[in-house]
């Protein structure tokens, strides 16, 4: 085990010759690794897990991903890849010494916690798919779907900033921020101090060239991810959490937990796209029994909400 002290960061070196950021929080047998979504976000909309989790149960380690605030930020485009970030993850683990060991994605962080365990399955204790479908073709036409609810004026206008490329417009911003943010994306009112300070280090070189200009406009490298097909190749148990109002369908991640081998499916019923913010009692209970299951030997295959 690498040798920095409880509760202190330590940058992790890259074989690109960059560093990632890392910070260790609890002392226990129970190991978990963090991927924060975006792309680009930081760890810091985590640090709720810090109230819930118990620190001699569970040895929690955040990672800032390359590019994001406090790890370095190269001015590289080709950097921002699923590949690249793929084997970044990796290269943490093997930093950081971990091994059986639960890997933990948020949103973009769950896509990526995805496609580790498929390359990497043989390091995983569990892995906890938060807030993310199985390909972005599915979420982008989610995200849509809950835009078309709104009345037709308010569709038209967001409409008309989009196609004339009027990404920033104040307007624009207020009504993504009153109409998508609030409701779908956290329904705490005002949002937490660690989200918000989280949503201003978002790093915009690596979460546009990966996205795109926002929630509603998939234009980036990762546009066309989809992993439907290779589900049933993940058999490390899973638990995959979302929420009734998030920016995922709910019907799409129960349709994961029936194509995958060994997987949990649990709806956070007033939670949204951070349901371990706005249904934290709910997320935090499932997230625990899931880990009492896979330590106790109980956990089984299940695609049923639980």
């Amino acid at each position: 085990m690498p040798d920095f002290a409880l509760g202190a960061s330590r940058m992790v070196p890259l074989s690109s010759g960059h560093h990632v950021f890392t910070r260790r929080v609890g002392r226990a047998a129970t190991k978990m690794l963090t991927l924060h979504g975006g792309p680009g976000c930081t760890h810091e909309y985590f640090e709720v897990f810090e109230d819930h989790l118990a620190k001699d149960e569970v040895e929690l380690y955040y990672y800032d991903q390359l590019g994001s605030y406090y790890s370095d930020q190269p001015d590289d485009p080709g950097l921002w890849t699923v590949d690249r970030f793929r084997g970044e993850v990796e290269e943490v683990r093997r930093e950081l010494a971990l091994d059986d060991f639960y890997l933990l994605g948020n949103s973009w962080g769950g896509m990526l916690g995805l496609e580790y365990a498929l390359h990497y399955p043989q390091h995983l204790r569990g892995l906890i798919v938060s807030n993310m479908t199985a390909s972005i073709a599915s979420y982008v036409e989610h995200v849509n779907e809950l835009r078309e609810k709104l009345p037709r004026a308010l569709v038209e206008e967001m409409l008309a900033f989009e196609r004339a490329g009027d990404y920033e417009a104040p307007r624009y911003l207020e009504l993504l921020n009153e109409h998508l943010y609030r409701k779908h994306i956290c329904r705490l009112d005002p949002w937490p101090p660690p989200v918000q300070r989280c949503m201003d280090h978002l790093s915009m070189p690596v979460y546009g060239t990966m996205q795109g200009p926002n929630e509603f406009v998939v234009t980036g490298t990762f546009k066309d991810w989809d992993r439907w097909d290779d589900l049933e190749r993940i058999t490390v148990p899973t638990l995959l959490v979302v929420g009734r109002h998030d920016t995922m369908r709910v019907e799409d991640v129960e349709e994961m937990g029936r194509r995958m081998r060994n997987a949990r499916v649990h709806v956070c019923e007033n939670g949204s796209h951070l349901s371990f913010w706005d249904d934290a009692e709910d997320y935090f209970d499932a997230l625990e029994r899931f880990i009492a299951d896979v330590e106790g030997g109980a956990f089984g295959s299940s695609g049923a909400a639980g």
